[in-house]
Formats: structure tokens, C-alpha cells, sequence
């Protein structure tokens, strides 16, 4: 059966409520914006709205500018609009689900009791007053108005991957990795019938604007057609040549939509009367992953996993591309002189020119999440730390690697004032490195969980550590005793997760 990883270790770090992330005092853009996961329309069609691994991303559809980006936690996989426009709905990588009131610019709730890491599909009822969200092989349905859970409805055997109501708000369908599709009644919140048919993963899920028809995308790279009514299989659309991430209908309900990650990156139109391919949109460079039309019909947005295009549904033209999104970037670090930026992702550490604004270098052989970058204080040297258990030591000037330095799973790396010590985060303890022989000096155990942060003091007499065991530990740098423990920090710890890996 084939599986395909959307992402890589894929680190969720929890945000505990939402916040509208503004370019800080200075800034001019965004070097990066995390990889697309889906897109949505709002009712009115006038926001675009990007579920990406860095956060939600809003565009105006008449403008095409970023409106603003929601940072509510890391990773969203999942976004639906209410009816009225009023609220977002966000899936995440933090077991938990936001709500976000858009008129208000404000957190309308969170939503908690999710079991599984990932959130990967969430819809409101027509009326808007039901959220349904996969948990797991589970479903759970939540009173929007007073945000609680009334009702988990059981039965998949394996992860569900994508839920949708029925245009009346009658029914609830779900798609699942147990390769069946389940109908449920609202109403009773009773199972009324297993359809059957796919040979792999059901990855999307969705009902007509009529309610007659059911469309389903999977794995096995076909999409299917089902009659709501008898419940039967009345058509299979093959064309696509790998997994089928995404389906849509247009609101006319003449049109389906289909997002693949076959080997051209197409997204394909069908014609729903007759069965037939109506045209294929060319020009994603990787996976489509989520395909959506606007409310008028006019244009069908496309996610890739680094690109978003617009098309115009009648003369099926590109419209325009939103790019800018790429790996995500967890760690930036400005050289001493201002002059560098440096910024860790997967594998590789890029540095740029902050006149310019351009990549001068990309620092290759990391072999996994780069974590944590870090300039020497007078600028010769930068440490980047990663999760495969090594830190790498970069001499700017000529961009070459001058030493791997072993040791643990390293989240945070810091010089000392001096530029002699050098400080990493490895698990649950801090490594000590002189730099002029690049020695390993000590270990510094203590936090029962991993340490995720270090920073010296300005007079480098002290080094201070923050861990997930909710503590943080104050040592003295010069004979690496531990001389206080910090407490009375909640505890909260990052996740880790392969995207589209069954782990739910």
C-alpha cells in the first residue's frame, strides 16, 4: 500500500490561543511561510484562507494581499468557514481545535478533549450551530454556541481523514483510512450506512450542492460518485495517476475538482453528467493537496505544497500564483553586524543578505530539522543545531562546515559573551563545548525532560536552561554547578509527527 509523507518530523509547537502575527517594527516580509496544507473560501468569497505549517494565513481575493496571518499553533491541517463568514475553524497539530472570530479579530474558543495529535478535517453543519472534527477513528460534534461536546460517533477502525455535511444538514459523511466511508445521521448521531469500494485510504470526502451525490478521492488514485439516496456506487473517474488528496464540487454542482500528487501535479476538472474529464489545470511543481471554488463559482483555488494558484473556472486560465511558502523555517538568528540572516529548516541552513533581502548561501549537510541557528559574537562562526543528534560548526566567510559536534537531540544552541563556550540543549542535558579545540567540557544534568532553550548571561558567568520539565535551571559557568532551580513554569511539550503517517 502506498504512503506518502507530506512532511517530515513535523514539529508542532502549541500556541495556547491565537494571536494575528504582524510583520515586527522594521521588517519588510517574511522570508518563508511554512508549506500549504489547504485552502478555503470565505461565503462571500472575498478572504482566501491557507492552512499552512507555519498558521493561517488570510488573503483578499480582490487585492490578492496577505490580510494577516493567525499563529495558533504549528502545523494546520484543517480550516472551514461558518456559513455566516463570522468564524474560522482550525484543525491543528496541538490535540486541540481554535476557533477564531473574524469580525472581532479576537479567539471565540478552544475547543479540547481531541485525543489525537493532528486534526486533520473539520466542517460546521449548514445552520452553523454543529463543528464536526475527526479525533482519531473517531468524529466528534461540538455545539458551537456553547463550545461543548455532544457527541463522538464511533465505528472506523482507522484514522478518519476528512468529514463533510450534507447540503441539508441531514447527514454527516466521513472518509477513512479503513478505505470505507460512513453516512451518519445528525439528528439520531447513528451510523446509517458503510459504502465500500476503494482499495486504499479515503482521503476526501464531500457532498453536492444538491445532496444527491457523495464524491470521495483516495489513495488507490480514483475518485468516486455515490448515490445519497440508495446508497450504490454510480461512477468511478479514473484519469489520475497517483493518490487523490482532494475533491470538490462547484456550487452548481456541474463540476468536480480533483487534486492529485501524480507525477505532472495536475488538478483536474470533471464534468458530474456525463463522467467525463473536462480539462486538466497544469503548473503545480508538487503535490495539490487541496483544491476549493469560490462561492461564485468564478475561480477554483489549488494548494501545492509550496504554491497556491487561482484559476478562472470558465476559460480554465491561471489567474495568478501565491508563492513564497516553502519548508518550514524553525530558527533564525541575525549576525552580530545585522547584516546576515541566518534561518534553519529541514536539512539545510540558509543565510541572507539583509540589504538585498536575497539568499546568499544555503549551508548544506544536515540531515534532518535544523532547530537552532546561532552566530559567534564576533560573527566568524555559526552553530546550527539539529534534531539527528549534531550540531554543525560554519565558517561564514567561506560558508564550509569546519566541525560536526555529536551528542543528543539538540534544540537550542548559544555562544557565550567570549565566543569561547559553546551551549546546547541535548535531551534532558546541556552540553559544554570549548570552541577554540571544539572539546566537549561537561555535561550539565539536572532537568528531567529535554531542554529546549539555553542562553548565557551578558558577563557570561551564568547559563540559564528551560526544559519541558516545566522548570528552568540557572548554572554557574565557571565550575558548571547548578546554583538554582527556577519553578512555577506550566508544563506544555512539542510534538512530533510524520504528516499523513497513520499515527492518529
Amino acid at each position: 500500500m502506498k504512503r506518502v509523507f507530506v512532511g517530515i518530523t513535523a514539529i508542532a509547537m502549541c500556541l495556547w490561543s491565537f494571536s494575528v502575527m504582524a510583520l515586527p517594527e522594521g521588517a519588510v516580509g517574511r522570508l518563508g511561510k511554512g508549506s500549504v496544507d489547504e485552502v478555503a473560501f470565505s461565503p462571500d468569497g472575498k478572504i482566501l484562507a491557507v492552512a499552512s505549517s507555519i498558521g493561517v494565513y488570510l488573503y483578499n481575493t480582490a487585492t490578492l494581499a496577505e490580510i494577516q496571518l493567525l499563529y495558533p499553533c504549528r502545523w494546520i491541517t484543517s480550516i472551514a468557514f461558518s456559513p455566516d463568514g463570522r468564524l474560522l475553524a482550525i484543525g491543528s497539530g496541538c490535540s486541540i481545535i481554535l476557533i477564531w472570530d473574524l469580525s472581532s479579530q479576537k479567539e471565540a474558543a478552544i475547543l479540547q478533549g481531541v485525543a489525537c495529535w493532528y486534526v486533520y478535517s473539520v466542517a460546521f453543519s449548514p445552520d452553523g450551530k454543529l463543528l464536526a472534527s475527526q479525533d482519531g477513528a473517531t468524529i466528534k460534534l461540538w455545539d458551537v454556541e456553547s463550545k461543548k461536546e455532544v457527541a463522538t460517533l464511533s465505528g472506523h477502525t482507522e484514522g478518519v481523514s476528512s468529514v463533510a455535511f450534507s447540503m441539508d444538514g441531514k447527514l454527516l459523511v466521513s472518509g477513512s483510512w479503513d478505505d470505507t466511508i460512513k453516512l451518519w445521521d445528525v439528528a439520531s448521531k447513528k451510523e446509517v450506512a458503510t459504502l465500500r469500494g476503494h482499495s486504499e485510504d479515503v482521503s476526501s470526502v464531500v457532498f453536492s450542492p444538491d445532496s444527491k451525490l457523495l464524491a470521495s478521492g483516495s489513495w488507490d488514485d480514483t475518485i468516486k460518485l455515490w448515490d445519497v439516496a440508495s446508497k450504490k456506487e454510480v461512477a468511478t473517474l479514473r484519469g489520475h495517476n497517483w493518490n487523490v488528496y482532494s475533491v470538490a464540487f462547484s456550487p452548481d454542482g456541474r463540476l468536480l475538482a480533483s487534486g492529485s500528487g501524480d507525477f505532472n501535479n495536475t488538478v483536474k476538472l470533471w464534468y458530474v453528467s456525463t463522467r467525463n474529464e473536462a480539462t486538466r489545470l497544469e503548473g503545480h511543481t508538487d503535490w495539490v493537496k487541496s483544491v476549493a471554488f469560490s462561492p461564485d463559482g468564478r475561480l477554483l483555488a489549488s494548494g501545492g505544497a509550496t504554491t497556491i494558484k487561482l484559476w478562472y473556472v470558465s476559460s480554465r486560465e491561471e489567474m495568478t500564483t501565491i508563492s513564497g511558502f516553502t519548508e518550514d523555517v524553525y530558527s533564525v538568528a541575525f549576525s552580530p553586524d545585522g547584516r546576515l540572516l541566518a534561518s534553519g529548516s529541514w536539512n539545510e541552513v540558509k543565510l541572507w543578505d539583509m540589504t538585498s533581502k536575497k539568499e546568499v548561501a544555503t549551508l548544506r549537510g544536515h540531515t534532518d530539522w535544523v532547530n537552532s541557528v546561532a552566530f559567534s559574537p564576533d560573527g566568524r562562526l555559526l552553530a546550527s543545531g539539529e534534531s539527528d543528534r549534531k550540531i554543525k560548526l560554519w565558517d561564514v566567510a567561506s560558508r564550509k562546515e569546519i566541525a560536526t559536534l555529536w551528542g543528543g537531540e539538540f534544540r537550542s544552541v548559544a555562544f557565550s559573551p567570549d565566543g569561547k563556550l559553546l551551549a546546547a540543549g541535548s535531551d534532558n542535558t546541556i552540553k559544554l563545548w570549548y570552541v577554540p579545540s571544539l572539546m566537549e567540557i561537561t555535561t550539565l544534568s539536572g532537568h528531567t525532560d529535554r531542554v529546549n532553550s539555553v542562553a548565557f548571561s551578558p558577563d557570561g558567568k551564568l547559563l540559564a536552561s528551560g526544559s519541558w520539565d516545566g522548570t528552568i535551571k540557572l548554572w554557574n559557568t565557571l565550575n558548571n554547578k547548578e546554583l538554582a532551580t527556577l519553578k512555577g513554569v506550566r508544563k506544555g511539550k512539542l510534538r512530533y509527527d510524520a504528516i499523513g503517517n497513520k499515527t492518529l
